[in-house]
């Protein structure tokens, strides 16, 4: 494997040396969390997608499939979580077959890792991924260039410092399994009302041992639209006015109709068509 590429350092001078901006980095806007508990973990998505400052999708899904056992949590760019996410599934599955066994966490992990530092961050994955095998409930956590980190609770994303705050202050070893759903529910939460990048609703999956996973779409719904106190439809003619005047918006064309008879070289008989 190659090492390190310094490409863009030279190009970054090259273009700083003819007056262009350096390209800066790009931003997350997403918060994802993870948590384990006693026999098992939880992660979380909040639902917003953005593309620069504007909120392309209110309630898209950031909680991805690996296995049935091993579910996957994506910030960064939604193209590049998809379809890498996607791959390394397919990937997983052949695995599985090839060895008849259920693949495990650490090998999703792997494959993840070893593709990610292959492109050296270009693809913008951050990834938190869980599941359950035969050694237990596990929690990792990927970031865009192929490092992994492993705990007991993880957050990655743009709203990650307000989430890691709601975690560090409230988990607690031997969780429950609710008391794990809720403890994630709000550190989403904490990350929708602190974050501009992240917002909508929460979503969430639930992978306990020897259990299939659960996802819960749309846990919680903070962001509902309430029914406002007063109708500001008006009926016709609320609004005075002092002159009224009807402008056609289309000029009428003055036409003339000619009639032109064709007479065919085959001798046949004449056709009349209007022009």
């Amino acid at each position: 494997m190659v090492g390190f590429s310094f490409d863009n350092y030279q190009r970054n001078q090259f273009l700083t040396a003819k007056g262009y901006p350096v390209p800066t980095a790009t931003a997350t806007g997403t918060t994802i969390v993870g948590c384990r508990f006693d026999g098992g973990v939880v992660i979380a998505a909040d639902t917003r997608a953005t593309e620069g400052d504007i909120v392309a999708d209110k309630n898209c899904e950031k909680l991805h499939r690996m296995s049935p056992s091993i579910w996957c949590a994506g910030a960064g760019t939604a193209a590049d979580c998809e379809f890498v996410t996607q791959l390394i599934s397919s990937t997983l599955e052949l695995h599985s077959m090839s060895t008849g066994r259920a693949p495990r966490v650490v090998t999703c992990l792997t494959l993840l890792k070893q593709h990610l530092f292959k492109y050296q961050g270009h693809i913008g994955a951050y990834l938190i991924v869980a599941g359950t095998d035969p050694t237990g409930p596990k929690l990792f956590s990927i970031h865009a260039h192929g490092s992994t980190d492993v705990g007991y609770y993880l957050s990655l994303g743009s709203g990650s410092m307000a989430a890691m705050a709601t975690l560090e202050s409230k988990w607690k070893k031997s969780m429950t399994k609710q008391e794990a759903m809720e403890l994630c529910a709000e550190a989403i939460e904490a990350g929708i009302w602190n974050d501009l990048g992240s917002g909508s609703n929460v979503d969430m999956c639930v992978m306990e041992v020897d259990k299939p996973a659960v996802l819960y779409r749309n846990y919680r719904t903070p962001n509902e639209r309430s029914t406002k106190e007063k109708s500001y439809v008006f009926a016709r003619g609320t609004t005075a006015y002092m002159s009224e005047r009807v402008r056609p918006t289309v000029k009428p064309l003055a036409y003339d109709i000619f009639e032109e008879t064709v007479s065919s070289t085959g001798g046949g008989e004449s056709m009349e068509i209007d022009g």
